[in-house]
């Protein structure tokens, strides 16, 4: 696997959010199933996942999506990822991934980032490794 390539992208479908607005700030939970693909695996979320965009009264947000995808590595092994990406749309996100593939072992341990573009009915993410 090169450095600075994509991993993998995300292509996510959102259904109707909740929210909660408090004294401080304002929590929005996004529920969302997606699908994944790229060179080193290919699958799909388990369940839903869910963003959870907390906005505080002065209007910046911050974004952590969790979610568990199941698929297979690019050798055909069934295997699970767990992603958790964080950030704000001013200073980027960050995923860290959790994976029972030992072909796929390393993303655990290299540094990281997504791209979040708007689609419609949801978003695209990609997931890099960075240099």
């Amino acid at each position: 696997m090169k450095k600075n390539e994509q991993l993998m992208e995300i292509k996510v479908k959102c259904n109707d959010p909740v929210s909660v607005t408090g004294s401080t700030k304002q929590i929005i939970m996004i529920p969302f199933t997606a699908e994944a693909s790229g060179p080193y695996f290919s699958g799909h979320v388990i369940g839903t996942g869910v963003d959870t965009q907390t906005v505080s009264k002065d209007g910046r947000t911050f974004l952590s999506a969790r979610y568990m995808l199941e698929g297979t590595d690019c050798d055909g092994n069934v295997c699970r990822i767990f992603v958790e990406n964080q950030g704000t749309w001013e200073t980027g996100f960050t995923p860290s991934i959790v994976t029972d593939s030992p072909l796929l072992a390393d993303w655990e341990t290299s540094s990281l980032s997504a791209t979040v573009e708007g689609i419609p009915d949801g978003v695209m993410i990609r997931i890099l490794r960075k240099e």
